[in-house]
């Protein structure tokens, strides 16, 4: 029989191309073909003598080598680097006043899932970390079809028109001429869009900011981008926007962080997503929905909701929560499920539709269009991964890759033969009927006047912040534009910074030895505290790791107790020594699973030196010590083990400094909570210096 999954992983539900229970392709005991035939041997091709060529009747070598030989399939243009997991979505019933959807609708009802989550720009083998927009697309398997929500961990885009999105890629990915630089932003080409086409501030803004570069897909929040029309069962409809929220908070890197994870850990974001479910600690998030009147006009508060470069305060419209995602299952196999898996805005299901949204529009046909090209023909849908858990009935033929065997021979409607089946399904047989609309005008290639405005939202965005989020934006784009060749590109960046925040401008412009241009940014823009990232409560902190340092003298007991307290909250406890191996015996023996030469300060978001560890200069030590000091952690000890901290230059009694004299609650309990507020903001000023002159 096939090996047992491990309990983290499941696959593509059992069901077949048509809905129905489905045998899975790879069964039996022996080794054989793709037809079936059992083979003796898959180490040695059939040869005329042992020392003979290579016969060409080997039609079992011809079809193995075939095989591989098309293995891979053409990767994503955009949306390339992905990891994944299944998952269970589970409706609160309240959104049922606004939609008919029964995966909404209903109160307690489960849906299976699976979400991808990506970088844009880079290839499948770019890294994790890199500065970018990152994918968070969810494929729905309700009962009444599969319904795909194809977002991003940030609201707007960068265009508003589906026509412009071959140059904003084009742009964005490495330069044609020397393929450089790889999955990141950070060059002319990049600049030169952007800054010639300003409808991308608001986006930029968001790019440049911590979101661009999140901590993990545990904490990153996701976005529908567009505005959908949401149809209730009585008829009445309504306009919305679609949100994820982590319930571990929202949190992001360091800059120095990203760049060392590339390096050392190019899979940082996918690790820590596979590693916390293997670990029983799911990723979960709340779905909601921003709920507008749909009054015809397509706008609210003033805000175009037909335009992607534009949000929706949440203090204007809370985000209602409708229900909760959990992910807590990892793919068996990468490339069946993660690389095959097929998402399509055009995939909907009854009680959503879509809207004017001239960005959307264009999506609804490139999706599809990509898939025919990336999964060789019309049928990708009846790829395990792919396949719907309601019944089909469509009457599509043949083409590649046809797995159904269809039977009737009236493959059309109407007809009489296979007694009229397949029949019409109407509104009151959960048939998708869209909703009645007028539509009129002219044939124009335009935009309406409203998405003239391209600053006012991006300047929301950069004062909404707090300042230590300023400067992380501040440094980002005087990072990407000091990368930049070109004079004329930066200037013309700097001119559109001018017309978003003068403060933003002058300090980027500093930073360049460039001088600040004069614009005319907005100045009666409300702010949205909800924007902010930095929090003030501590939040939950399951998933996360503590590492502890130990060596053989260690208070070994008091790493048990911490590790059972850690365990209660959904964190791991790690422990790391010089040398590999393991740290005393009897019942306290500790295994150790990190040395100073395996482990950065990236792996975790914590440090701990147990107490009776001896004082070390390992200069391995000291910097993963510096790092996690430098990247505001939380840092601690208990017992002797200061010594440690203060000889890494460590201080007790700073932000996010804990220490004790024994590992007891109110030790855990401390760390806990400066683990709960991400970072110990407060410590930035002193240990993150910047070469950007600070504002006045």
């Amino acid at each position: 029989m096939p090996p047992t999954p491990r309990p983290d992983q499941s696959s593509p539900a059992p069901v077949g191309p048509t809905g129905s229970a489905d045998t899975r392709a790879q069964d039996g005991t022996f080794l054989t073909t793709a037809q079936g035939v059992r083979m003796p041997d898959t180490h040695h091709s059939l040869k005329a003598g042992d020392r003979g060529p290579t016969l060409l009747e080997d039609f079992y070598l011809r079809e193995k080598i075939t095989h591989f030989d098309h293995e891979r399939i053409p990767e994503r243009v955009v949306h390339a680097r992905g990891a994944a997991a299944h998952g269970t979505f589970e409706s609160y019933g309240t959104a049922k006043s606004v939609t008919k959807a029964g995966f909404l609708a209903e109160k307690g009802k489960k849906t299976d899932v699976f979400v991808r989550f990506s970088t844009v720009l880079g290839s499948r083998g770019s890294a994790d970390t890199v500065r970018d927009t990152r994918g968070f697309a969810v494929k729905f398997y309700t009962d009444e079809g599969t319904f795909d929500l194809v977002g991003n961990n940030i609201p707007v885009f960068f265009i508003q028109d589906g026509i412009k999105f071959p140059d904003v890629i084009h742009a964005g990915k490495p330069q044609p001429d020397i393929e450089l630089p790889q999955a990141q932003s950070a060059h002319d080409s990049f600049w030169d869009f952007v800054s010639l086409h300003t409808e991308a501030t608001h986006h930029v803004l968001w790019n440049m900011s911590d979101r661009g570069i999140p901590r993990s897909y545990r904490t990153m929040e996701g976005f529908g981008v567009h505005t959908f029309r949401l149809v209730a069962e009585n008829g009445d409809t309504s306009l919305v926007k679609f949100h994820w929220k982590p319930v571990a908070g929202v949190h992001s890197l360091v800059w120095e962080e990203a760049q060392i994870a590339a390096g050392v850990d190019p899979d940082f974001h996918r690790r820590d997503m596979a590693d916390g479910i293997k670990a029983g600690a799911p990723l979960e998030y709340e779905f909601g929905i921003q709920v507008m009147p749909d009054d015809g006009t397509d706008t609210f508060e003033g805000i175009d909701l037909l335009d992607p470069t534009k949000l929706v305060p949440e203090e204007l419209a809370p985000v209602q929560p409708i229900g909760k995602l959990t992910l807590n299952a990892n793919p068996t196999n990468y490339f069946a499920e993660t690389e095959q898996v097929a998402f399509h805005t055009g995939h909907l299901v009854p009680g959503i539709e879509v809207t004017n949204d001239p960005l959307m529009q264009a999506r609804l046909f490139s999706y599809l269009d990509t898939q025919l090209t990336r999964l060789g023909g019309p049928n990708f849908a009846q790829l395990p991964i792919n396949r719907p858990h309601a019944p089909v009935n469509d009457m599509f033929r043949d083409g590649m890759h046809q797995t159904a065997v269809h039977t009737g021979v009236a493959p059309y409607r109407d007809n009489s033969l296979d007694e009229g089946e397949p029949v019409d399904a109407d509104a009151s047989d959960r048939g998708y009927v869209q909703t009645p609309r007028p539509i009129e005008g002219k044939a124009v290639r335009a935009n309406p006047a409203s998405f003239d405005d391209h600053f006012t939202q991006s300047a929301m965005f950069y004062r909404s912040l707090t300042p230590i989020e300023q400067d992380h934006i501040v440094e980002a784009f005087t990072f990407e534009l000091g990368k930049v060749f070109e004079q004329a590109i930066k200037e013309r960046e700097l001119a559109v910074l001018a017309n978003v925040d003068a403060d933003l401008c002058s300090r980027v412009a500093a930073g360049l030895g460039l001088p600040a241009p004069t614009g005319t940014p907005p100045t009666d823009v409300i702010t949205s505290p909800a924007l902010s990232q930095v929090v003030t409560t501590p939040g939950p902190i399951d998933g996360r790791k503590i590492g502890v340092i130990a060596d053989a003298d260690s208070d070994l007991a008091g790493i048990d107790a911490l590790r059972t307290a850690a365990e209660s909250r959904g964190v791991t406890v790690h422990v790391i020594a010089a040398t590999g191996g393991f740290l005393g015996d009897g019942p306290d023996r500790q295994v150790v699973e990190r040395t100073f030469l395996t482990v950065r300060s990236i792996e975790f978001d914590a440090f701990v030196v147990a107490g009776d560890t001896a004082p070390s200069n390992d200069i391995k030590l000291v910097l993963l010590l510096q790092e996690a000091f430098r990247h505001c952690k939380a840092v601690g000890a208990w017992g002797d083990g200061l010594a440690t901290l203060e000889a890494s230059g460590v201080t007790d009694g700073g932000p996010g400094v804990v220490t004790e004299d024994s590992p007891g609650d109110s030790f855990s309990d401390a760390l806990f909570d400066a683990m709960g507020l991400h970072r110990a903001w407060d410590r930035a000023a002193a240990v993150m210096g910047s070469e950007v002159p600070p504002s006045n």
